[in-house]
């Protein structure tokens, strides 16, 4: 693992327990160690990143390495979660991978118009959703560069 001397935070903001404990098998499966913060409405979510409320030490709570998206969200979706990350100069650097069950061109479009970095379908069945979540931690946490955030 490239980054194993630094600390890799990942925000899941997925609101399916059912889909989040397939993610964490995956996770699990995968050889590195990773801090997974979750929330499951885009309300908290923000806060927790915006650094409001219980959440305003920024020694308790440091940034993420990457955010896990799904769209469809109670409250803030996270159509709207992506836009209002985008558009706050701190936040805007952090890679976020929308992970949802949604193949709308629409929403395809939308996100990557907001800054996605990148638009995953949700796999059907452990072994795919662990070669998908495989798949993307090579790409990000291996191959790829992240960008210090304080």
């Amino acid at each position: 693992m490239k980054y194993e001397d630094k600390p890799i935070r990942i925000l899941v903001i997925e609101d399916s327990d059912e889909d989040f404990e397939a993610f964490m098998r995956a996770v699990k499966s995968y050889e590195g160690s990773f801090s997974i913060d979750r929330f499951t409405d885009g309300d908290t979510a923000l806060e927790f990143l915006f650094r409001e409320e219980e959440y305003a030490d920024a020694e308790v709570v440091p940034r993420p390495s990457l955010i896990i998206l799904d769209l469809n969200l109670p409250g803030t979706d996270g159509r709207e979660v992506l836009a209002t990350i985008r558009t706050h100069e701190e936040l805007n650097l952090i890679p976020i991978v929308v992970f949802t069950t949604s193949f709308n061109q629409k929403d395809v479009k939308y996100c990557y118009k907001q800054g996605a970095n990148g638009y995953i379908l949700k796999q059907m069945g452990i072994s795919a959703l662990t070669e998908t979540i495989h798949t993307l931690f090579r790409y990000w946490f291996e191959f790829s560069i992240l960008p210090e955030l304080s």
